[in-house]
């Protein structure tokens, strides 16, 4: 099912899915079709427009994956849910194979952390014609948090994600299927973190559409007094709220429900 991004739908409630064992905040829960069936179906009652499945964890510190081990985890995934439900699958890889086999089995939108950088990952997304989210990383995620250091973070984010239009361009990417994201928490320390998601309309700005994934991420635990994972839920929806106040496209999130009523909130007081 094709992702309408038309701007009046914004901001759109991307569920995560994570079909890995050992994402940082739901590692080994869904690993299985059906656990991953059961859990797309609460998401989708829950307000989900559309779910972001992910094979290779890409937490500060993760170990690459495979191409067949990344694979074997995410098309079963895919095929199961298509079967059960209409709802638009968004795959979060970087390897052209797994986009080509993702959106054959029926994704229609990729999310690349790494922005297509990888050998013949531009060719496979300009093939498959889908969407695709350009994401910002410094390093990569085994070391990407040993050092971050930016002149200036707003300006190196926006230009990378610029030069990465361009090159897309140059494969025949047209406009209308590029989504950007800042990379909140890849390779940037809270302090960079706190200056991007400030100023966010820099990047609304650009007229593309904006992915914010802030969800139960360290920054959350830091400003918290280092709160674990499963006592990060209001700030995850203090900046979800912000995040669609400013101007977000889709937020990536792990709780829907509780988004949901926020943004809900969000958009009565937009409206009044």
């Amino acid at each position: 099912m094709a992702i309408d991004l038309s701007p009046e739908q914004w901001p759109l409630i991307m569920g995560i899915l994570n079909v890995t064992p050992d994402s940082f905040s739901d590692g080994g829960h869904f690993n299985q079709p059906s656990a991953a069936i059961e859990r797309v179906r609460r998401m989708i009652e829950e307000g989900a427009d559309m779910i972001d499945i992910g094979g290779e964890s890409t937490r500060p510190g993760a170990p690459a994956v495979s191409q067949e081990d990344e694979l074997a985890r995410v098309i079963p995934v895919i095929e199961a849910i298509r079967r059960d439900s209409p709802i638009p699958i968004s795959v979060d890889t970087s390897k052209p194979a797994v986009m080509r086999a993702a959106v054959a089995a029926g994704a229609s939108l990729i999310n690349d952390v790494r922005a297509l950088q990888e050998p013949g990952a531009p060719e496979a997304a300009a093939e498959l014609g889908v969407p695709i989210c350009l994401m910002h990383m410094q390093g990569q995620p085994r070391t990407m948090q040993a050092n971050p250091h930016y002149e200036d973070v707003v300006e190196e984010v926006l230009a990378f994600l610029l030069q990465r239009i361009e090159a897309c361009q140059g494969v025949g990417i047209t406009p209308d299927k590029v989504i950007l994201d800042p990379g909140f928490g890849f390779g940037k320390t809270a302090g960079h973190n706190l200056t991007l998601f400030r100023e966010l309309g820099r990047f609304v700005e650009t007229g593309y559409p904006v992915l914010v994934g802030v969800s139960r991420k360290s920054l959350i635990g830091k400003l918290l007094g280092e709160r674990p994972v499963e006592e990060r839920l209001a700030g995850s929806l203090a900046l979800a709220t912000l995040a669609g106040w400013l101007g977000a496209a889709i937020l990536r999130v792990h709780d829907v429900r509780e988004t949901a009523d926020a943004l809900a909130m969000c958009r009565a007081v937009q409206q009044a």
